[in-house]
Order: C-alpha cells, then structure tokens, then sequence
C-alpha cells in the first residue's frame, strides 16, 4: 500500500475554472469562537495565549508602538535638512493619507480573516493554488524582517535620546558608540523581561502608555505655546518653508523626507498580530488598525505646527550635537531645567513603544514559525504553559536586535540603513495581499464586517500600492551627495541579505515542506492509500460537487483541492 499526494486537477480533460462563489466557498468563515472538541479557531489555530487584551489595551499597544507625534519629534534630523518645515509638516498629511490607504485596505480583509499570522495569511488566502504558498512565505519573511528591524530601531531612539540628554547637560562629553550600545542594550533586555515576567501588566502597560502619549502630547503643546509666545516663527515659513542640505534637486530631497512620517505612522498592523488575545477580532481588530492611523495624524500634525511655531533657531537646532528636538525645546522654554522636564515626556513614550513593539514582533515571529515559516520553527512556535508567553520568539527577536545594534558600533551609518529598512519591509509586507486581491478581484473578497465599498474600496487599494512603490524606491536613495560610505544608504544590501536569506530557505526548507498558513483546507484533504501503479491517476467522488485528483507518491505532502461546494 502506498501513500499518495493530492494535486491541483491535471487531468487532460477541460476542467472550467472556480467561479468567484466557489473560490470564496474555500475560504473559512471568520470567527472567534474555539472549537470545543479541538481548542481551535475557525483557522486551524489553538490560542495558546489567553485573550488577556481589551479592545483598549489592543489601541494602546499600536499607539505606543506608531506614537506618531513622538516618532515625528524623534526623526527630526531625517526632514529637517531634507525639506525643513514643509516636508515635516505636509509630508505627515501625505504620509497619513497612504497609510490610512493601506489601513483600511488591509482592515478590510483583516475583518474576513482576523488571524494572528497577519499579511502572509491574507496573500495565501487571496492567491491561485499555484503560487500561494510562494506568495505568503516571501510576504512572512518581509513582515518578519521588518518587525524585528522596528524593534532594534526604536531601541536606538531610546538610547540616543538618553546619550543627548546627557550631551545637553555636558557639553564636554563625547558619546562613543559602544556607549548607546549598553544603554540600546538596557531598554531591549527590560522590555524582554517585561513581556516574559511581566505578560499579565502588559494591558495595562499599554493603556497607560496610551494615555501618557495623549497626555503628554497636551502637556508639551501648552507649554511650547506659553514659552516660546511671543516670539513665534512667521506662518509662511511654518506652512511653506524649505531647507535642502542634501545635495539632491528639491523634489528628491522632499520625497526622502517622506521618510520620516512614513516611519511615524507604520506598525499599525500589530493590532492583526494581536487577535488570538483579543474578544471579536473580526470586528475590533480592522478598527483599531484604522484608528490608529487616525489617531497617529491628527495627533503629530497638532505637535509639528506647535513645535514649529516655537522654534527659534532651524540652524542651530540641526547642528545641536544634543538633537534637534531637545535644541528646541530649550530654544522655546529659555532654560535647560524646561527643556529636562519636556524631554522626559518622548523618553517615557518610547519606552512604552520598545515594550509593546517587542509584544508584537515576537506574535508573528510565533504565527510564522506556527505555520512553517522559519527555521527552527519547532522550537520558536513555542509557549510557556505557565506564562502563556513564546518565549522562543522573543529571544529570536532580542537576539536579532542586539546583533542589529552592534553593527552601530562600527558604522552609524550601516545600522541607519536598518531603519529605514523597518518601513520598506513592512510596506512590503502591507502591500502583498492588497496586490494579489487587486489581480483577482476585488469580488474574491467575502465581505466581512469592515467593508469599504465597491469604489472607495478601489480607490483605496490602487493608492495604497502607488504610496508603497513611489516611497519604498525613494527610500533606497543615499540621503545626500555626494555619495561617500558615510552618506551611502546601505538599505539595498539589507534587502539582499532578507532576500538571500529567505531564498535559500524556501529552497533547502519552504519548498518541499512549508504548505503555507491554510490550515483549514488541510482538514478537507484526505489520505487516500491503493495498489494503482505508478503514474496512473486516480480520480475518486467526495461528495457531489467536489473532486480531488490523487496521485501516488512516496511522500505524501498536502498541496491542496479544488472545493467546489456552495
């Protein structure tokens, strides 16, 4: 007896394609309740985790890791001499409208299938039979890639911020690299120790650092507002001033100052990562997804006017070897006790950021090695029983923080090229299944309980793909002339390393073993054994309307069936 294969129909017979009903009939019905019998979802998935989070707690964890304003105040010194004023200011709005382009796009099928494993479940979903295993692990390995760059550089604001304040305060100390090292070193292994032993406080870590954003945000404007008055920057330098310091003509150069609210605004898709701990994932996740875009705009242009208004100083602020933000805001309060007690506020916020983009990382690091995605995938898709926390992935995650952040002690620059690699690789990510259900249809898409609309839903889709492809081209460019190994953007050979990387592991793993995230096909597929010889199909009746082609093999490997049911 000789175990057997299922493949696509390859028969010579004509077989007439899947309808649009028949390829939706595939797909499973969202849900959020677990099967009593198997503890799993409608997905195939057992929720290890626990649904620790509120649907506030879940808003407050992707706000603290966008925290919009506070990202914008952070990367300063990417717009400032690569645009100045408009690029800071409009590029938000440009920025917010892409990425709220992208939110909704991905909310809308986020509301159809609300699974952990995010982007690279909804390319699978959405793709042919022939290439969506394909399709999900190049989308997985980006998304993957681009979680971890994020965490590593939001780790690196929160040691620079502290190294200027020390700057600030010391105008003969002289930061040496292996000095942000140790302090990138103590917030990424605090956040760790957070999420391991602290998993039952991270609800209310997040609400709080929801609520501290907010509130400081307000704390910042109004004394901004009280001690820069009356020595305000005119309206027309606010709304329309230029600066370009980067050699490029002025098009190029306020398009690479996009980067900065590109930046500001992405990690949205950690509400989707976060759905087995969540009550209604379908209906709360697309959401808060949107709603934090939302949030991220209005928030951050409301601090970029303040914040321009007050600057005295542009030059002096660029060339502060404490930061531009910090300049500022002892240019606006006139003493360095003022200055302190702003600061403090971003430094707070990023440090709730590092331990929620930490909790979300390591969620789909554990979907994706869950599902075969990554090496050693056994061993990361684990879960402490007693903690409920992967433990697995967020070491996976640490280590490749840490091994990122010691390439800053030997170029700046170099490690430079990893954050701006976090934005390229989640657009990326981001962009995939919105591309594939743009080539099939957007008919292919059951409607779930966020729902764009036949035209909005269009409109949305296309611009999403343009912003995507316009700014990740941009972002590949060295960020001034001429071009030297300082000023050089190394971003492209990360990209070749992720690529590099993940092609040899789809040949040497993906290919014969990853089946990619559908799991709730492979309950349909059967076993079959019999004495046909070699090569001879076997064509057996399931039940009316669905056929399965089997054919012999010495391996049997799921690869899937075509359901015609419905």
């Amino acid at each position: 007896m000789a175990p057997f294969k299922l493949r696509r129909w390859t028969t010579p017979t004509t077989r007439p394609p899947l309808t649009t009903a028949q390829m939706s009939a595939m797909q499973p019905e969202p849900s959020s309740e677990l099967d009593a019998s198997t503890g799993e979802d409608s997905f195939g998935y057992k929720h290890e985790m626990g649904q620790r989070f509120s649907v506030l707690s879940l808003i407050g964890l992707a706000f603290a890791i966008a925290n919009s304003w506070l990202g914008m105040a952070l990367t300063l010194g990417v717009s400032l001499p690569s645009g100045g004023p408009s690029v800071v200011l409009w590029g938000d709005i440009v920025a917010g409208v892409g990425s709220m382009a992208l939110a909704s796009s991905l909310a809308e099928i986020c509301s159809v299938y609300p699974t952990a494993a995010g982007q690279y479940y909804w390319t699978a979903a959405l793709a042919s039979p022939q290439h969506y295993r394909i399709l999900s692990w190049v989308c997985g390995w980006f998304n993957v890639a681009g979680w971890v760059f994020i965490v590593a550089a939001i780790s690196f604001f929160d040691a620079n911020l502290v190294t200027s304040i020390i700057v600030f305060f010391h105008n003969d100390y002289i930061p040496q690299r292996w000095h942000t090292y140790l302090i990138f070193i103590a917030f990424t292994l605090g956040s760790l120790l957070i999420n391991i032993f602290g998993v039952r406080l991270l609800p209310r870590l997040n609400r709080l650092g929801f609520y501290c954003s907010i509130g400081g945000l307000v704390v910042v404007c109004i004394v901004l507002l009280a001690t820069a008055s009356p020595n305000f920057q005119p309206g027309h330098f606010v709304f329309g001033g230029f600066i370009n310091n980067t050699g490029w003509s002025d098009g190029v150069a306020w398009m690479l100052g996009l980067l900065q609210a590109t930046f500001a605004l992405t990690g949205y898709d950690a509400c989707a990562h976060m759905v087995e701990e969540i009550p209604d994932p379908g209906r709360h996740a697309p959401r808060a997804m949107v709603l934090t875009v939302f949030v991220g705009v209005v928030t951050s242009f409301i601090f970029l006017v303040i914040f321009l208004f007050s600057a005295a100083d542009f030059d002096a602020a660029l060339a502060s070897p404490a930061g531009p933000l910090l300049e500022i805001f002892h240019q606006a309060t006139g003493n360095k006790g003022g200055a302190f007690c702003l600061i403090i506020i971003p430094l707070i916020c990023a440090a709730f950021g590092t331990q929620a983009v930490l909790t979300a990382s390591s969620r789909i690091v554990y979907a994706f090695a869950r599902d075969g995605g990554l090496p050693f995938s056994g061993t990361l898709s684990k879960v402490d029983k007693k903690l409920q926390v992967p433990i697995p992935a967020l070491l996976f995650c640490v280590g490749w923080t840490l091994a990122f952040g010691a390439i800053s002690l030997g170029s700046t620059t170099a490690f430079n090229a990893v954050l701006s690699s976090s934005v390229i690789a989640l657009n990326v990510s981001y962009a995939m299944p919105i591309a594939v259900l743009l080539y099939h249809g957007r008919s292919r898409l059951p409607r779930g309980s966020y729902y764009q609309g036949p035209i909005l839903g269009y409109v949305s889709n296309i611009f999403a793909l343009i912003f995507v492809a316009v700014t990740s081209v941009f972002f590949f460019f060295p960020p001034a002339l001429p071009v030297n190994p300082t000023t050089m953007n190394y971003t492209s050979v990360v990209f070749a390393i992720v690529g590099l990387i993940s092609g040899v592991t789809w040949f040497t793993q993906g290919r014969k073993h990853y089946r990619g995230p559908l799991k709730v096909h492979d309950k349909e597929f059967e076993t079959v054994r019999t004495e046909a010889p070699p090569n001879e199909s076997l064509l057996q009746e399931r039940t009316p309307g669905e056929k399965i082609e089997i054919e012999r093999s010495g391996v049997f490997t799921m690869v899937t069936a075509a359901s015609e049911r419905g």
